[in-house]
């Protein structure tokens, strides 16, 4: 039977209107499949991956290590209870690098990871990348150390303020109320350890006026060769007269350890520091570091990522999320909650 023209150019229009509906149907799928920030719309009966940055301030410092822990233990339980999530992790090359650790972030909004889990190394440098990433739909939690900024979901940290007043007690009662002590601080710009520092201060100037707090402007900065250093100058400063010394963070406690073994001093001195290291134990038990304040790293870690996670999935999350400090004494190192925290299971993550 013979097509007339009319009819035949009918279903040639038809025919290449259906070809371009499909074509559009299928870029839209794509499209679809390709946007990052998208949790649970994966294949059906597979919810899709999340891939979550978790960028620290460095790598050396058993602090950060335990953090990375927790934040793997996160995702594999996550993982168990059907929420896929990839951890990378990733900080400065350089410990206490803020350069860097700007640079780090930005990439990972570059890359569109669906959220961060940030330690922000400069409460003020980081803000900037933070709210930027927060610009581009991608939201951030801040663990261990503040943020000048309001673009974080949620902040999961210890009460850093309130473990420098727990160092004041401690350092009054050993002194018997009266002496005079030196405080070497870390860095400026992070925002725990200056916390931990005005708690000290603070607290011994009301609670304490017997003990004086002779040096207070010192920092001993990002490693323990240059906290090492730095306290060397203060010992050699205030060689007579010191009764105490604190130190409020890992790096700054292990170079003041190393310096007054260095002198001959460790052991004549009240010392107490911050944070956890191998070092610590053996010293507290041979008298040389009368106490550490201890927060819960492994905690941060976990719980940031956790935090993230249920943001990512609607649901509502606590603006700020305490992880706690304790103060750990040579009388209480084998107190089974000393235990646990200064030794988290490290190994069992991080392979």
């Amino acid at each position: 039977m013979r097509t007339e023209p009319g009819s035949l150019l009918r279903l040639r229009l038809r025919f290449a209107a259906g070809i371009a509906a499909l074509a559009l149907i299928a870029a839209l799928a794509l499209v679809a499949g390709c946007r990052a920030g998208d949790p649970g719309k994966g294949k059906p009966g597979k919810p899709a991956s999340l891939t979550v940055a978790v960028v620290p301030q460095g790598s050396t410092m058993d602090f950060w290590k335990s953090i990375h822990a927790g934040a793997v233990k996160a995702s594999q339980d996550l993982a168990a209870a059907g929420t896929p999530v990839e951890v990378i992790w990733k900080g400065p090359m350089r410990e206490g690098d803020r350069e860097q650790q700007v640079q780090v972030v930005e990439g990972f909004v570059t890359r569109r990871v669906n959220g961060i889990v940030l330690a922000p190394f400069d409460r003020k440098a980081l803000a900037r990348p933070v709210e930027e990433a927060a610009g581009a739909g991608i939201p951030t939690v801040v663990i261990d150390s503040g943020l000048d900024s309001a673009a974080p979901v949620s902040v999961v940290a210890s009460n850093n303020y309130h473990g420098g007043e727990l160092v004041a007690d401690e350092m009054a009662r050993l002194l018997k109320e009266k002496g005079k002590v030196l405080m070497l601080r870390y860095q400026e710009g992070v925002a725990s350890t200056e916390a931990r520092e005005k708690g000290f201060e603070e607290r011994m100037r009301a609670a304490h006026p017997g003990v004086e707090i002779v040096s207070s402007n010192q920092h001993g900065g990002a490693t323990r060769d240059t906290a090492k250093t730095a306290a060397e100058n203060l010992l050699n400063r205030y060689a007579e007269g010191v009764d105490g010394i604190f130190t409020p963070n890992e790096s700054t406690t292990v170079g003041t350890l190393l310096a007054l073994e260095d002198a001959g001093r460790a052991g004549k001195l009240r010392f107490i520091g911050f944070d956890t290291s191998p070092d610590f134990v053996p010293a507290m038990r041979a008298g040389k570091l009368d106490g550490i304040v201890v927060q819960n790293p492994f905690a941060m870690g976990e719980l940031g990522v956790r935090t993230l996670v249920k943001h990512l999935r609607g649901e509502a999350v606590e603006k700020r999320i305490d992880t706690g400090v304790t103060l750990i004494t040579p009388a209480t190192l084998d107190d089974p909650a000393s235990r646990e925290l200064l030794s988290p299971p490290l190994d069992r993550y991080l392979k």
